[in-house]
């Protein structure tokens, strides 16, 4: 990134699309907070991540070229960078081939070649991480995405992977799902470096934030070394925008309308605010007297999606010291070509603009946790798609022949009619959960009963918990969500509202009865829902009948703790008092 790109007016580039990058760069903003406007170097030198890796880079020493003459200073990976280097050339065939012909897996043979390629990837950047003391010259590796959901195993892979690559300079990535946070925990004690990934709400962050003090605070017990322990947080930023911007443009009131194309950066804003705070607190300064070192906000996906908004401005507008942030290649060029730097750093201000933007949304009718669930969803299921067309791709490459027999005759036919009405069938499900679900979140903060709002905020959490088993059973199912269906759901619950409590606008004491048998019916539909497809695992074997068992169990239970609830609104409401006496 040039300085010189400071001060000039923004333009659209010709490139702004993020396909037409072939590989994104990361610059690190590791200056001192006092400067104005913060630079964006490491050391005096411009620096970047590469997100590319390939033997053809490796062997053909183009990789060692970035490093020396664009200083590049690190490398992320994924399943798609890998599937497109299998693609290109044929570096890999006589390893693979050889893979086959011994009956090694594909998930063998992927963990074979991508640690292989990494590893020479942190020896290519080794200079680097030693140059700046570790801070950068890393590379990344991401655990199977399919693990997501399961803590233990995604720990024994990532260990595995550090075991096996080797280097001090890899970073083990690892998506932020709740039961990511117990795996990050478990690898930073373990005094395994990691990349977060996949963050995209406050609340999540402050939890991977927490996850990362809670494994160093372990590290440290143990008497590791805590300077050795290096971690990115990874905030994705403009996906944000995307989904806002849709569920804005279905309201298309005037005033949902004009709140578009600000969403993506009010929550970064806010997220780097959650980052000052936990820095500033007592736990932190533990640490960090002890040598811990801070994970690093990154700014990911900064691409623009809308072609209508500045090319730059999710780089722009992010510029913070201590930060990384990054970006496709055509972005990179953009911003050097006529971006401009912040005018100042980010103040209390600015938090509470962004803190209002976000109220703004809400008050139209943008559920911004919804949004942030409903990306996080999308995300895994992109990562997973990766892995499975990295494994084909693997797969084929190891056993051509057979590929070519499978090509011929034709694969499984996944579009008969029964296919069809499952998918038909969930999404409808999927739909009443997220109106359900809001209604949960309504109810709860309505109650005023100290013991009810106990009793529905831990129901609210489980129809969360539980709207995400059904999208975890679609995702295995490979049936996708219908977002334009869940919108029903949210909006029909939103209509809901209007139902007849003898008052138009506001709440009365009939309002805790018909919520009460509203989410009486969900969840009785819900355990509908569990049983039917309870019986499906009878004969499927994609479906876990223990799983499916257990939460039956708790919509049962769930329904219990309702009832109680219905029978106490019914009396606060409708049975009559006794006069008052004089």
């Amino acid at each position: 990134m040039s300085s010189a790109a400071a001060g000039k007016p923004a333009r659209r580039a010709r490139n702004n699309s993020e396909r037409a990058a072939p590989h994104h760069l990361e610059v690190s903003h590791v200056c001192s907070r006092r400067q104005r406007p913060p630079c964006s170097t490491v050391r005096g030198r411009s620096g970047g991540r590469l997100d590319d890796l390939s033997r053809e880079l490796l062997a053909g020493g183009e990789l060692i070229e970035l490093v020396a003459e664009k200083h590049v200073v690190g490398v992320t990976t994924n399943p798609t960078i890998f599937a497109s280097a299998l693609s290109k050339g044929d570096r890999y065939t006589e390893q693979l081939r050889r893979l086959g012909d011994a009956g090694t897996s594909v998930d063998d043979a992927v963990f074979a070649l991508t640690t292989d390629d990494v590893r020479s990837g942190c020896e290519a950047l080794a200079p680097v991480h030693q140059r700046i003391g570790g801070i950068d010259g890393r590379v990344s590796i991401e655990v199977d995405p399919r693990l997501a959901q399961d803590a233990d195993a995604t720990t024994v892979q990532a260990r595995k992977l550090w075991q096996t690559v080797d280097r001090p300079n890899l970073l083990v990535k690892i998506p932020a799902t709740r039961k990511g946070l117990k795996a990050i925990t478990a690898v930073i004690a373990e005094g395994i470096s990691v990349n977060v990934t996949l963050i995209f709400s406050l609340d999540r962050y402050r939890d991977v934030m927490d996850a990362y003090q809670a494994g160093l605070e372990q590290a440290q017990a143990a008497g590791r070394d805590l300077s050795d322990i290096h971690s990115v947080a990874s905030f994705f930023v403009s996906r944000v925008d995307s989904e806002v911007d849709r569920r804005l443009n279905t309201l298309g009131t005037p005033e949902a309308l004009a709140l578009k194309g600000k969403a993506a950066l009010a929550n970064a804003r806010l997220a780097h605010q959650a980052y000052e705070q936990m820095t500033a607190e007592p736990r932190w300064q533990r640490l960090a007297a002890a040598g811990a070192r801070v994970q690093r906000p990154l700014w990911a996906s900064t691409g623009v999606k809308d072609p209508s908004y500045p090319d730059t401005m999710y780089v722009s507008q992010l510029v913070i010291a201590g930060t990384v942030n990054t970006m496709p290649s055509a972005t990179l060029a953009a911003f050097a070509d006529h971006g401009t730097l912040p005018v100042h750093l980010l103040t209390a201000a600015d938090y509470a603009a962004a803190d209002a933007h976000l109220k703004a949304l809400r008050q139209t009718g943008v559920d911004i946790t919804d949004v942030t669930d409903t990306l996080e969803r999308e995300g895994l299921t992109k990562f997973e798609d990766s892995w499975q067309e990295l494994g084909a791709s693997v797969e084929r490459e190891m056993h051509p022949k057979a590929a070519d027999a499978r090509d011929h005759n034709g694969s499984r036919d996944g579009g008969s009619e029964s296919a069809q009405l499952l998918a038909i069938y969930l999404n409808d499900h999927y739909a009443a959960a997220t109106g359900g679900l809001e209604l949960f979140r309504r109810a709860t903060k309505a109650q005023t009963s100290a013991g009810a709002d106990t009793v529905l905020t831990d129901l609210t959490r489980q129809a969360d918990e539980d709207r995400d088993s059904l999208a975890q059973i679609m995702t295995d199912l490979e049936v996708p969500i219908s977002n334009s269906k869940a919108a029903v759901g949210w909006l029909a619950e939103k209509a809901g509202r209007l139902k007849t409590n003898g008052r138009l606008l506001t709440r009365s004491p009939l309002s805790g009865v018909l919520e009460a048998e509203s989410m009486l019916l969900g969840v009785q539909g819900k355990k509908a829902c569990w049983r039917t497809l309870r019986t499906l695992a009878d004969t499927d074997e994609r479906f876990s009948s223990k799983h499916l068992d257990a939460l039956a169990e708790r919509a049962e239970k769930q329904l219990v703790l309702l009832e109680e609830l219905r029978i106490a609104a019914v009396t606060q409401a409708l049975r009559p008092q006794p006069s008052s006496t004089r």
